[in-house]
């Protein structure tokens, strides 16, 4: 025998527990690449930022004693649908230019008008400028400060 042979005596319970270590040693290597690798910051800078808090938002009119109020849904990034609740026949009849105008300027904001820049006819003026404000209104408070 030559001098330079060495004996190692390895005992079974440190192969086992160096094993475990690295095998989650690996997993911890694999995870952190997989949150933090390249691909992670393409897919976040890909989606819109939020304008609005999902819900449903009201303002309140009142015309001649008579009050209703202009319903306005929104998603994350846009009007979803505006109509008036609460409003009474009564109310209805006197007013007659409040359901058609508001169609409208809800037809004009689903397709992407800005709030500022709605149109009207010039019959219904005052009609639209009182609906455009309380919708304004209404968007505000649905706004993310």
């Amino acid at each position: 025998m030559s001098s330079r042979t060495k004996i190692i005596v390895l005992h079974m319970k440190e192969i086992i527990y160096t094993g475990i270590f690295l095998l989650f040693l690996s997993i911890l290597g694999i995870l952190l690449f997989v949150m933090f690798g390249p691909g992670r910051a393409k897919t976040a800078s890909t989606t819109p930022d939020a304008v609005y808090t999902p819900g449903i938002y009201r303002s309140s009119i009142a015309l001649n004693g008579n009050s209703f109020d202009v319903e306005v849904t929104v998603d994350a990034d846009r009007i979803q649908s505006i109509h008036l609740a609460n409003l009474s026949e009564s109310t209805a009849a006197m007013f007659p230019l409040v359901e058609p105008a508001i169609e409208e300027l809800a037809s004009q904001i689903y397709s992407g008008c800005d709030l500022d820049k709605l149109e009207y006819a010039s019959d219904q003026k005052y009609t639209s400028l009182m609906l455009i404000h309380a919708i304004q209104d209404a968007v505000k408070k649905a706004e993310i400060q």
